[in-house]
């Protein structure tokens, strides 16, 4: 990269953000997790281009070897179709696997894993990190916003009417959090951690897996439950969480903020455990899409809203992974197919002048520019 360093693997989600002259600033996760040595980080064999002044900006440096996840930034020219710069954003941290923009230009990348200190880790993980979106080479200085919760998170959305965060956790028994900020824009500085809770039925089962709790298309009013010990050193927030009253949840995954409502994913959910999509808007909660069927979508993860209001999911199925678009009435199409193997599809965001579909093949590190026209050649089935 720009700065010297080597991308990471694993490219996860990620998000664009307007830059100066019009150029698109792409926020990039990595999902590097212990155990994959030192290939697998910006620093090199051995980490030997890892310095003393990285680590001062690390979350984790670690014990025997750094915490190798975190994000990388691409500074990308949409007219020119051609990288500007890239460069590494956030170290320190664990299987930064999803996350979320904010309206004030940063990116909230979450941490899916709840090591804790020990013969690797020199810190818990466990959090959500805030990374500005700058177009010049620029290590954030890696924070736990701990306030959020310590859990297995994936994703965040904001909404930008209220600042409030919305975060996913994915956990086959998981459950949805709403974060209100102290001060709206100033995560760092705490705030209070809620969980989802259907009003007229405690501790709703959502997933359908052995009867279906939630028909597709069926709005359920929801309300929010405080959460308190939110560092949750045992790991245990959405088992208290499920007892008070809150819904549970299969695998929460990508979570996205369009059309004036929260989308996302849960990967497992219904009763063939290939996946559902959910629509939270104005305290009401509605199963927007649960087909039943690998051939439609085989396991949702990653989701975005596309420019022309589609829902578009990254498929981590069993088989082909394919982008599938949702239409706002629920019809399904696929928009693209990874014909080169296997690995799942992720991160798909759209630059902010809605040209260009970003998108990762993680498991071959790639991370693909697509440009349209798009509204044209869409194909609904």
């Amino acid at each position: 990269m720009d700065d010297g360093f080597t991308l990471p693997l694993s490219p996860d989600g990620m998000a664009t953000f307007p830059g100066p002259e019009g150029l698109t600033l792409l926020v990039r996760n990595h999902e590097v997790n212990t155990g994959t040595g030192a290939r697998g980080g910006a620093f090199g064999s051995g980490n030997r281009r890892l310095t003393d002044e990285v680590r001062k900006n690390m979350y984790d440096p670690g014990k025997a070897a750094p915490a190798l996840g975190g994000t990388s930034t691409v500074v990308y020219d949409t007219k020119k179709q051609k990288v500007v710069r890239q460069f590494l954003s956030l170290a320190g941290t664990l299987r930064n696997c999803a996350g979320g923009p904010t309206p004030w230009n940063s990116w909230v990348t979450c941490e899916e894993t709840v090591e804790k200190a020990g013969r690797l880790c020199s810190v818990d993980h466990g959090w959500c990190f805030e990374v500005p979106a700058t177009a010049q080479p620029e290590l954030a200085k890696a924070v736990p916003l701990k306030a959020m919760g310590r859990f297995n998170h994936e994703a965040v959305a904001v909404d930008p009417k209220t600042g409030y965060v919305y975060e996913t956790e994915d956990r086959h028994d998981g459950l949805i959090y709403r974060f209100l900020p102290k001060v709206p824009g100033k995560l760092a500085e705490g705030g209070k951690l809620q969980a989802l809770a259907a009003t007229k039925k405690k501790s709703l089962d959502t997933r359908n897996w052995k009867e279906t709790a939630v028909r597709l298309g069926e709005k359920i009013e929801v309300k929010w439950i405080d959460m308190d010990d939110v560092e949750s050193p045992k790991d245990d927030l959405r088992k208290r969480g499920f007892t008070a009253g809150a819904a549970r949840f299969a695998r929460g995954e990508g979570m996205w903020y369009g059309n004036d409502a929260i989308y996302f994913a849960c990967t497992n959910g219904g009763k063939k455990n290939h996946g559902q999509v959910w629509k939270l808007k104005d305290e009401k909660l509605e199963l927007f899409a649960e087909p039943n069927d690998k051939d439609v979508v085989d396991n949702c993860d990653n989701l975005t809203v596309a420019p022309w209001g589609d829902v578009i999911l990254c498929e981590d199925g069993g088989g082909k992974q394919f982008l599938v678009g949702v239409t706002p009435e629920g019809r399904f199409y696929k928009l693209a197919k990874n014909s080169s193997g296997g690995s799942e599809l992720a991160g798909a965001t759209f630059s902010p002048d809605g040209s260009t579909l970003f998108v990762n093949i993680q498991h071959k590190g790639l991370t693909l520019a697509i440009t349209g026209p798009w509204e044209e050649n869409r194909r609904e089935s």
